[in-house]
């Protein structure tokens, strides 16, 4: 097992541990608490090793940037697109996904936007990314039968609701939120679900 010393002289650690790192300090500390030196000590490796996978502090913060739109937008993609027997149960598939971090991280979208606040490139990743995940949320409304322009709106209640949640710091219990469930199912697309499609949903619940 490598000493202390055997690791700041040696060890590089990997691309992920430091993007791990970095993200953590996002969640804990806001950009700025994302610095090279502060995320080598916290590694307990060589401030050099980082320079193995990343150019610059740039490099790492685009990097965080991908990660961030793979994992949370890239979550809604997968949601929207799945399958389902009904409008319902898409927007319980949706509903679903809020609930589970290792498929949609909500501090991690507060903290991208609460960075997007000190960066004009970063605010355009944002209302990118909002704009895939509004498109594909409206997508699966059509796909349902629902007209453009009703599929859009319905859309847009659906994410600001949500991105409302986060951006608000909303606390409330496990209980209420699943009860306010089936009443925004109807408010988003206009029926009630089933207890069949309530029963996969509890199902999907980590």
């Amino acid at each position: 097992m490598m000493g202390q010393q055997d690791k700041a002289a040696g060890w590089r650690g990997s691309r992920e541990g430091w993007l791990a790192a970095a993200r953590q300090a996002l969640l804990d500390g806001g950009v700025e608490a994302v610095k090279i030196q502060p995320l080598a000590q916290q590694l307990q490796i060589s401030r050099t090793s980082f320079y193995w996978f990343f150019k610059d502090r740039d490099d790492l913060l685009n990097a965080l940037l991908a990660s961030w739109e793979e994992k949370n937008t890239g979550a809604f993609v997968q949601a929207c697109g799945g399958y389902a027997d009904s409008i319902a149960e898409a927007v319980l598939s949706l509903i679903a996904m809020f609930y589970c971090e290792e498929k949609f991280e909500p501090q991690l979208d507060f903290a991208v936007r609460s960075w997007a606040h000190q960066s004009a490139p970063v605010t355009a990743r944002v209302h990118q990314a909002d704009e895939a995940r509004l498109a594909a949320i409206c997508d699966m409304f059509q796909r349902f039968g629902y007209a453009p322009a009703l599929a859009d709106v319905r859309a847009r209640t659906v994410y600001l609701t949500q991105i409302g949640y986060i951006s608000m710091q909303v606390q409330e219990s496990m209980q209420l939120r699943l009860s306010r469930v089936p009443a925004y199912v109807e408010t988003f697309c206009g029926r009630p679900p089933t207890q069949a499609e309530m029963a996969r949903f509890y199902a999907q619940l980590p």
